[in-house]
């Protein structure tokens, strides 16, 4: 807002110009960076010492070129003159922005990056607890800014030490903020963190946390502001293990590439769980009882019985083992063979399959050596070397400990209905097995064709024959839609590490989908991560919620309802057809007429429809003029999606399109409309001739 007030136009005035101010000393930071990293391709130093250097330089420089244009600053703090709560910052001014900016690293900064603890403050002072703040003071940027200073429009002061009630909640700004009509992809929400978010962000990395997080509470870019958080509160840790964002799908990827660059933090690999366990390319499809039955845990102890159903055969023992060794021959006796494979087998915790095999080996070779010693003396490490690559020796350890490939291990598992027999006894029954054998074995695994299900079976053989190398965080979004064998999969890869889980529970949509989290955080490695639940909603409307909610009773699982502060949104739902007649093509113009409707007013429009209907519904708008993206074109203004695709993302405008067929096309369609109703951050429109199914 711009007030007409001469006090407030000139502070206004007087902010833009510290804006300027601002954006010359950042210009300078990013001229700097490129100069030193000119300079420290100089730098006296060892090979890799002066190579990380310049690593550490040139990625520095990159980051701050490729910062997103925009505000430099979106609050401002003033501490009280004399309060013991101010924490040292008594009668100090900051300002809060996306990134730390300063005139000189030796000076006190102009922009006080979010993260930093005294910007805490920001997002945590109240009336009841000031925390030392006597002014807090939010700034109104011209929607879509690239950071001019005339863009600064309006300003707001809270004087939290003077009584006056309000706060976040009741902030005009802010609320103008999070209700912006959105076109493209995600943005950040740093000038928007609510306290209970805040909490979660700045958890400590230690902590692993799971979000049960209702539609529009913004639990997604917690997860996203969080993992910028670490990188900046603990870089060398992080940056050492490396940090993970998983989401649920490549669409849903490019929704949010963007928010992490515009907090100032680039390299963070961001996957879906399939990519990360790629070994394979998936060349054939299975039917959904397959499927299930391989993303079942109990899979996990059939993969491991199958892996080491080689191992320890009575018949790759010989009598005893002889290595020549120039005119000696040393010879280990048939029951010690057998003893150091048994002590292997039973250690705990089970070591890897690769290691202990190589244990078998060293171990055979320490009773040679010790032989050898005996008799001659002490032997040198050239000598252990070389009798541990002896044929005698690699012989026996491929014999009774087999060196193999998951291909190999999996492969067989599905294609000998014996070899399945054998490592399922007890585990799974009949009918589960025929459901997983491949009908016809390939000839070898080289021609095997791997489904997607067969990728998680794969990296399980993978993470018992060697540890996986792990991330020192991990985010893991939609999570809610993982299997048990995908969890177990990424706690592979969080085992030493941290994990933010997100999702809904009533956003469940996969066969296996959990119905509860701490089973799930159990196959994650995690079981005593805190769960928190978010279920005031910010960005989809009253109205909207209302209607999503009187689907929860149907879903299964133990949520608590979703709640708006908004009270601003639109609903409304058409229905067409005469007499209770199903008229398909009357839906398509009514739909039709409802997009143009949309299109008169601001913000983006998103079309969700079951996927059989996505190509008709696309040719009716394209026949009628109307310019269509899908739902990888992150900045097409009306997109036409299939409900399978649409969860985590957002339109101002969505038109859900027959409710009934969306349910009725797959076993968990309740929950796909639950997720469709719920993509609105403005208005929705529900277009139908069936019966509405609440």
């Amino acid at each position: 807002m711009t007030s007409p007030e001469p006090v407030l136009r000139h502070a206004l005035i007087h902010e833009r110009t510290y804006h300027d101010t601002c954006r010359a000393a950042f210009a300078a930071m990013v001229e700097g960076a490129g100069e030193r990293v000119v300079v420290g391709e100089d730098v006296s130093a060892s090979g890799a010492d002066a190579e990380v250097l310049g690593y550490q330089l040139r990625s520095h420089a990159k980051e701050l070129r490729e910062l997103p244009e925009g505000p430099l600053f979106f609050g401002r703090l003033d501490f009280a003159e004399a309060d013991a709560d101010a924490d040292g910052h008594a009668g100090q001014s900051y300002h809060i922005g996306r990134l730390r900016i300063s005139e000189h690293p030796a000076l006190p900064p102009l922009v006080v990056d979010w993260r930093a603890p005294v910007s805490r403050a920001f997002y945590q002072a109240s009336v009841r607890d000031p925390r030392g703040v006597a002014v807090r003071r939010r700034f109104g940027w011209a929607p879509g800014s690239r950071g001019d200073s005339a863009d600064l429009t309006g300003m707001e002061d809270e004087h939290l030490t003077q009584g006056e009630h309000g706060g976040p909640a009741t902030s005009r700004l802010l609320v103008a903020e999070i209700e912006r009509p959105r076109v493209g992809p995600m943005r950040d929400i740093a000038a928007t963190i609510q306290p209970e978010q805040d909490d979660l962000v700045r958890a400590d990395i230690t902590a692993s946390v799971c979000v049960q997080g209702a539609p529009g509470t913004g639990k997604t870019a917690v997860g996203l502001h969080r993992a910028a958080y670490l990188l900046y509160t603990y870089p060398q840790r992080i940056r050492r293990g490396g940090l993970l964002i998983l989401g649920p799908n490549r669409t849903f990827l490019s929704y949010i590439a963007e928010v992490l660059p515009a907090l100032g933090e680039s390299g963070v690999r961001q996957s879906t769980v399939t990519d990360e366990i790629a070994r394979q390319p998936v060349t054939a499809e299975d039917d959904e009882r397959a499927a299930t039955v391989k993303h079942d845990a109990r899979m996990a102890e059939v993969l491991r019985r199958a892996l080491y159903a080689g191992v320890d055969l009575p018949t790759a023992h010989p009598d005893s083992l002889v290595v020549p060794d120039g005119s000696y021959r040393w010879r280990v006796p048939g029951d010690a063979l057998r003893r150091i494979v048994a002590d292997v087998r039973a250690e705990e915790p089970e070591p890897p399959y690769d290691v202990g095999r190589e244990r078998v080996r060293t171990r055979v070779v320490r009773l040679l050596q010790r032989q050898a010693e005996l008799r001659a003396g002490p032997r040198t490490n050239a000598w252990v070397q070389r009798i541990s690559r002896s044929r005698p020796v690699g012989e026996y350890v491929d014999a009774v400990w087999p060196r193999v490939r998951p291909e190999e291990v999996v492969a067989r598992l599905l294609g000998d209905p014996d070899a399945l027999a054998g490592a399922a006894e007890g585990v799974l029954d009949a009918d589960e097995r025929k459901a997983v054998s491949w009908a016809k074995a390939p000839r070898t695994w080289r021609s095997a064709r791997w489904s997607a299900a067969d990728l998680v079976l794969l990296d399980e053989v993978a993470g018992l024959l060697q540890h996986p190398e792990g991330y020192g965080h991990v985010v893991v979004d939609e999570a809610q839609d993982l299997s048990p064998m995908e969890c177990r999969a990424i706690g592979r890869r969080a085992a030493f590490g941290s994990v933010t889980v997100l999702g809904d529970l009533a956003q469940g949509t996969t066969p296996w989908a959990a119905r509860d989290w701490p089973r799930l955080l159990a196959y994650l490695g995690k079981p005593d991560a805190a769960v928190v639940p978010l279920t005031t909603g910010f960005r989809v409307p009253g109205a909207v919620v209302q209607l999503a909610n009187r689907l929860l009773g149907r879903l299964g699982v133990d949520v608590p309802a979703a709640r708006s502060l908004r009270r601003d949104g639109e609903l409304g739902i058409r229905s067409v057809g005469e007499g209770g007649c199903v008229d398909a093509a009357a839906v398509v113009v009514a739909t039709v007429a409802v997009v143009r409707d949309a299109l008169t007013r601001e913000g983006s429009v998103g079309v969700i429809a079951a996927d059989a209907d996505v190509v008709r519904l696309r040719n009716a708008l394209h026949e009628a003029g109307v310019a269509v993206g899908g739902p990888d074109e992150v900045g097409a203004r009306v997109v036409v999606l299939g409900a399978g695709v649409a969860k985590g993302l957002e339109y101002d405008h969505v038109v859900v399109v027959e409710p009934a067929a969306i349910v009725a096309a797959e076993t968990r369609g309740l929950h796909r409309l639950y997720v469709a109703l719920t993509r609105a951050v403005s208005r929705l429109d529900v277009v139908h001739a069936r019966a509405l199914p609440w």
